[in-house]
């Protein structure tokens, strides 16, 4: 077996362990979920916006995982220029998701936001 075919199968590999792991997020954030929709049954309100911000964070974390995966695979795997389209393809369908997926969970737009409502350390 030649250094590139090496090379290629790790990066198969990877790429696959990625998918596992973004797969086990989705999981994880629909169990994670159901644990706080069961928690809360009598909130109502406030319950369905809990359980909805849980899971659509777990399926933004998902998504970001995945692209990873695409990335690796295309870039390291099969670098033909149909390959690199698709995962252009693949990329813009993803971001529009999560661009869509953040305003549904935070209820604005990322422009309209206050410095307060940001993501990330305090």
């Amino acid at each position: 077996m030649s250094r590139l075919s090496n090379y290629a199968a790790t990066m198969e590999h990877i790429a696959q362990g990625f998918e596992g792991a973004g797969v086990a997020v989705l999981i994880g954030g629909g169990v994670w979920s159901a644990v706080l929709a069961v928690r809360g049954r009598a909130g109502g309100r406030r319950t369905y916006l809990a359980v909805r911000q849980a899971f659509g964070g777990a399926l933004l974390l998902a998504l970001e995982i995945l692209v990873a995966a695409d990335l690796i695979r295309t870039t390291a795997v099969q670098p033909t220029l149909t390959d690199v389209a698709v995962l252009g393809l693949i990329v813009l369908i993803r971001t529009f998701l999560s661009f869509s997926l953040d305003i549904e969970i935070s209820g604005r737009l990322p422009w309209r936001r206050s410095s307060n409502d940001a993501p990330g350390p305090p």
